[in-house]
């Protein structure tokens, strides 16, 4: 209320010296007029802005959330190419890694506790391309469905937390079988407009018996932080893994670079050390670096 008081009495001191100045320097008053009225205009969206900002509710934040698109990316999308730090380079070694990864929300925020129902599909695949017969090495598929739920202070949507149950296997059988199961929950908490942090604890069950220590390799959750530059060019990202001590764990850290203003394609490039990144050789040790091209979340997406 101060503030669009304040403002009115702006606008009407710039009036009053446009008007003088004028009068003083023979400015046609037409000129004047159009200036005022940029002004005035100006004024009154800001106005109008911070009223809206003061009357959004709880429910009309859910509300506005519910009404974007249900479908969209999950995780990132990309296609990478690269090579080993920690082994010798060569047709075996080098290779290219793709991941297609989308979510789709089933229902809006009606469910108990304003939650809602969204699945999710992502597949990620390791292909040696450099090879003579160009194989795929190892394809793991990941679906999933859960409960979401948007955090909400001080009428500001600060984050979500979810509850999903997941899937994951190679499709394959014998002993290069590898498949297990989860109880995931994870949450998303925006620090500022251009930094958030994610986790996520998961609780296996059912795991393959070819694969039975593989949270061992894997870990049992992960920590998660992202930050775009304030000219929303470049898009950093970093995860750390903790396997059974302090000292064993799986690092991932990825580099993004908007290609243009109206695209959502990056310039991607990620580094991973760790095992457990592929199903197949969950128990390899892995210093990988690879780039490509990606496409990324929406950054104000709660998932």
């Amino acid at each position: 209320m101060h503030q669009r008081i304040l403002l009115s009495l702006l606008v009407i001191f710039f009036s009053f010296t446009l008007e003088i100045k004028a009068q003083s320097e023979d400015v046609p008053s037409d000129t004047t007029k159009r200036t005022l009225r940029h002004l005035i205009e100006g004024v009154k969206s800001k106005i109008e802005h911070d009223r809206q900002e003061l009357v959004m509710s709880e429910e009309e934040i859910i509300s506005y959330m519910d009404n974007l698109p249900p479908f969209s990316i999950y995780k990132d999308n990309y296609f990478i190419t690269g090579i080993p730090l920690n082994r010798n380079i060569d047709r075996e070694t080098a290779d290219a890694k793709f991941q297609i990864s989308f979510r789709h929300r089933l229902t809006r925020s009606r469910l108990p506790f304003d939650t809602f129902l969204y699945l999710t599909y992502t597949q990620k695949s390791f292909w040696n391309i450099y090879r003579e017969s160009a194989p795929f090495r190892d394809s793991n598929y990941n679906p999933g469905i859960g409960l979401g739920r948007y955090i909400i202070v001080d009428n500001r949507l600060t984050g979500a937390a979810f509850l999903q149950l997941e899937h994951e296997s190679n499709g394959r059988d014998s002993i290069e079988s590898r498949s297990t199961n989860w109880i995931g929950f994870s949450g998303k908490y925006f620090l500022t407009s251009n930094l958030a942090t994610s986790f996520k604890i998961t609780i296996p069950f059912m795991t393959g018996e070819e694969n039975g220590d593989l949270y061992d390799y894997r870990g049992t959750g992960y920590f998660t932080a992202d930050y775009k530059t304030p000219d929303n060019k470049w898009w950093l990202t970093g995860t750390y893994s903790l396997r059974k001590s302090v000292k064993a764990i799986n690092l991932k850290f990825s580099a993004g670079y908007k290609i243009s203003e109206r695209f959502n394609q990056y310039i991607f490039g990620e580094l991973y050390s760790g095992t457990g990144d592929s199903l197949l050789d969950y128990k390899r040790k892995d210093v990988q670096l690879r780039v490509g091209i990606g496409i990324k979340p929406d950054f104000y997406s709660v998932f």
